[in-house]
């Protein structure tokens, strides 16, 4: 049996919601192990659910992807719920402002490129959506625990994990009622198939603000301290999506925050707290120790749930190798960044402010393709596309490739 076959028949399962028949129950329970054994001989002798998917790509066939986290993978849902972001955001790749924190593309853009899949449009936005391959969930701000009011306050999105599933699980249902009720043209050009949920490649990128909102309200202490909790929560998280159907998960760890150009402007580090490439190395461990708790929640989901595949992906290596080696990768000022203005004032880009009785706007660079990160918070189109060829190899995946 093809691999890739037995990937995408993994999320079967023998009790489906419509009551089954014995004689169809045994064929399906043979079928789920089937699936079983051919993802385990394939992540055998291949490495990882990244080289499965993405080394060969006709061979895999995912149908949909749901995508779960926050900014550095909305696609348009803060755009759509909140204020809408305006140009230069998007400029360089849509030509035009695409509800993206970026230039361009962000990874889950080109994640589903690699799987001829067209991109994600965000659940929250309403016009001119279409749904059959996949929804994005994700919404810029949001957080893995739920935002109190002191967070809100910060500007963190209220729309938190569990918040986008509970929209994950009213989607589903409804779409799913839709194809009983009447599977016409329509839904079935802008839907995914009922039995699309179960083949679908789930992706989550979240974490980061989690950590953030602990830097600007706690110390660094409490913020490690606070670590096993909001692990805690996002585990529960990917075992609800898996009693929704989930079976083929891609989970991006947080990346060096503390070589973002706002923690570096904000949390200025002494010489003791500087790294070799000038970040805030407080920061960076922190986030390294979040990381470590989230690899060692993710293999013991990998023995809770057998019959998932959970790929735990190192994006903090990728975008660290980059800023530390952003010059010989055709980047300049890896600390800097391209679009809207921090220091002795601040003007997001994309956004007027007034500043000593002036209008001032948060402009682009003239070549963002030189810049690591686009906004301070955000990395460019550029950075992306390194980084998603980066991780797309899947070298940086856990199980590991022997080859590699």
């Amino acid at each position: 049996m093809d691999y890739c076959v037995g990937l995408l028949n993994l999320g079967r399962r023998w009790r489906g919601p419509w009551g089954l028949r014995k004689s169809v129950e045994a064929l399906a329970v043979l079928g789920v192990l089937v699936a079983g054994f051919s993802i385990f001989f394939a992540i055998g002798r291949h490495g990882t659910l990244g080289q499965i998917l993405f080394g060969k790509p006709s061979r895999c066939n995912f149908p949909a992807i749901f995508n779960f986290g926050d900014s550095n993978s909305d696609t348009g849902g803060k755009s759509a719920a909140f204020v809408r972001l305006l140009s230069p955001n998007g400029d360089t790749f849509f030509g035009k402002p695409a509800g993206r924190y970026c230039d361009g593309e962000v990874v889950i853009d080109f994640i589903a490129e690699k799987l001829g899949l067209p991109y994600l449009s965000a659940y929250l936005d309403s016009v001119g959506t279409n749904f059959r391959h996949g929804a994005n969930f994700a919404t810029g701000g949001s957080t893995i625990q739920r935002v109190n009011t002191q967070m809100f306050d910060m500007g963190f999105s209220p729309i938190s994990l569990d918040i986008q599933l509970l929209q994950f699980e009213q989607f589903k249902a409804r779409a799913v009622e839709l194809y009983k009720e009447d599977s016409n043209s329509c839904t079935e050009s802008r839907l995914p198939r009922p039995e699309d949920f179960s083949k679908a490649l789930y992706t989550l990128d979240i974490g980061q603000n989690d950590l953030h909102a602990g830097f600007s309200s706690m110390t660094e202490k409490q913020v490690l301290e606070s670590i096993p909790v909001i692990v805690d929560k996002f585990a529960q998280a990917v075992e609800q999506l898996y009693q929704l159907g989930a079976r083929a998960y891609w989970i991006h760890n947080t990346g060096p925050i503390g070589c973002l150009p706002y923690a570096i402007i904000y949390y200025p580090p002494e010489p003791e707290n500087m790294d070799k490439s000038g970040c805030v190395k407080s920061h960076n461990e922190i986030a390294k120790e979040f990381n470590r708790h989230l690899q060692d929640r993710v293999s013991q989901l990998r023995a809770k749930l057998p019959d998932a595949t959970l790929t735990y992906v190192d994006i903090f290596s990728a975008k660290y190798t980059l800023i530390s080696e952003a010059r010989k990768h055709g980047f300049t000022n890896p600390l800097g960044y391209c679009c809207g203005h921090y220091g002795d004032y601040y003007v997001q880009c994309g956004k007027k402010a007034i500043v000593n009785g002036t209008e001032v706007f948060g402009a682009s660079c003239s070549n963002p393709s030189v810049y690591v990160s686009w906004d301070g918070v955000h990395y460019s189109h550029a950075a992306n596309r390194w980084v998603a060829n980066r991780i797309l190899i899947g070298n940086l995946s856990e199980p590991g490739n022997p080859h590699y």
